[in-house]
Parts: C-alpha cells; structure tokens; sequence
C-alpha cells in the first residue's frame, strides 16, 4: 500500500553508480524500510503491552522503561512512514485509510476468523470479530471525513470516544452498551487531542 516515488534520474548520492544498480539500491532500501516499519511498529504495540503488565505486576519502573521504549520505536516507525513517502496530504491519506480498513473488515479479517474457526481458537475468533467490527466503523467514519475535506472543511467537532475492549470509535455519545462487544458505557474513554 505504500507509494514510492523511485524515478529513473540518479539521486545525488548515487552519483558515479551505474542506473541500474542506482534503482536496485533504491528499491532494496524501500522493502529494508517496509519490514523495518513493520518491526517498529509492532515493537511499539508489544513494549507498550509489556509496560501495562510490568505496573500490573507492580513493577513501576520497569512499566516506565517499556513505556520509554515504545514511544521510541513510535519515533522510528513515523521517521520510516516518512522514508517511505507514505504521509501524503490529509485528503489522500484518508482514502488510503479508507481502503486500507475496508480491506480489513471485507477480506482480512473474515479470512482470518474462518482459519481461526477451522482451528478451534475461539480467543483469536473474538480477537478477529471485535477488530473487523471496529474496522468498519473506521472506515465509515474516514469515509465521512474524506467528504468533509474534499468539501473544503473539517469533520464537525463532537466528542470522540474509544472502547477500550475492541476498539471501536464513537462519535458524540456513548452508547449504553458497545455495539461491538457490549462493554458499558463508562468503560469507554474520550480522545483529545
């Protein structure tokens, strides 16, 4: 999904390079900073779990380490996202967003809960269920936002929420209860910015 803006011109650090040994270069620098976003971003998600489980456990200032650190890989992976010319204008980022959540609640995720299914892992089918449901939402609520600003304006400014359990967004109130995994109201957390 990511766009590469890889010419056939020589860069001014591949001068003295033959072109096609430039334009190898380049492109094994693009797929060396995809796996590395993807292993900063999954370290970020990780470091961030273990710090919650270190305070859990009492362990405060090994909560705090782990806190240190996944903000840092955070720092790596949106330094990548920039290598790899992937943080476009609002407008074309949300339709990558849009695609990229549809993508996830019509293809990915269904495939995803049959294999599940087919296993017998109903902890990764709930897992799967709740992030497609919630991914739909997103795109839902991208979809809105992408109208918005190709009408030349913002979305409205309501409260946003987030349930804490599956992830699903909410936008002006909370309902009673989650529409995704039932999770009462005062569970869920609004998002400031």
């Amino acid at each position: 999904m990511f766009r590469t803006h890889l010419s056939s011109e020589t860069l001014p650090h591949e001068e003295g390079l033959c072109p096609r040994h430039a334009h190898h270069c380049r492109m094994a620098t693009i797929e060396n900073a995809k796996e590395a976003l993807a292993g900063e971003s999954q370290a970020n998600r990780k470091y961030q779990a273990f710090s919650d489980k270190a305070a859990e456990d009492g362990f405060r200032n090994v909560a705090t380490l782990y806190k240190a650190a996944s903000e840092a890989e955070a720092i790596h992976a949106k330094k990548l996202l920039k290598v790899l010319a992937a943080i476009e204008s609002t407008e074309k980022n949300l339709a990558a967003s849009v695609e990229g959540e549809t993508h996830e609640f019509k293809t990915m995720y269904p495939e995803f809960i049959r294999a599940a299914e087919a296993e017998k892992r109903s902890d990764a089918v709930l897992a799967f269920t709740h992030a497609m449901k919630a991914e739909e939402v997103h795109a839902t609520l991208y979809m809105k936002a992408l109208d918005a600003v190709r009408s030349g304006s913002d979305i409205s400014r309501e409260k946003i929420f987030l349930c804490p359990v599956c992830g699903n967004i909410e936008v002006g109130k909370v309902p009673d209860k989650c529409p995704v995994c039932g999770v009462f109201a005062k569970q869920f957390r609004e998002i400031i910015l």
